[in-house]
């Protein structure tokens, strides 16, 4: 998800469950839209598991977006939706689903943070909530 200065920057929890990872990457500050950003840039990566799934969300600083803020600590129990952080001046958010997740996005797309569905557990999964 590519945010750019005139986009709001607030990042958001994708599904409700627990911190059980988190692990800050210090790193360049290249252009996030290229490719290598997602390796190679400074950011912030986010495990959080619950109901039988697990979902990894990155919050990556880009040329402009050099602070990352994310205020919750590892232990800590997140709502789907809930505010967790921002990056500012924009930047980019990768969000990680399970593989048993059907994406209901696809590249190019425009989402809204709290309202768009990025996926839905397949039929038969211990949850049928979307991730948002």
């Amino acid at each position: 998800i590519f945010l750019n200065v005139f986009d709001v920057h607030v990042n958001r929890s994708p599904i409700s469950g627990t911190i059980t990872g988190l692990f800050y990457q210090k790193g360049k500050f290249g252009n996030a839209m290229s490719a290598g950003s997602s390796d190679a840039n400074e950011q912030n990566v986010v495990t959080v598991q619950g109901d039988g799934q697990t979902v990894i969300f990155k919050q990556i600083a880009g040329l402009l977006a050099r602070r990352i803020v994310f205020n919750p600590r590892t232990g800590d129990r997140l709502e789907r939706g809930q505010r967790v952080g921002l990056i500012k001046f924009g930047s980019r958010v990768d969000v990680l689903l399970d593989e048993n997740v059907d994406i209901q996005v696809k590249v190019g797309d425009r989402v809204a943070g709290g309202s768009s569905i990025l996926g839905e557990l397949r039929a038969g999964q211990s949850r049928a909530e979307g991730a948002r």
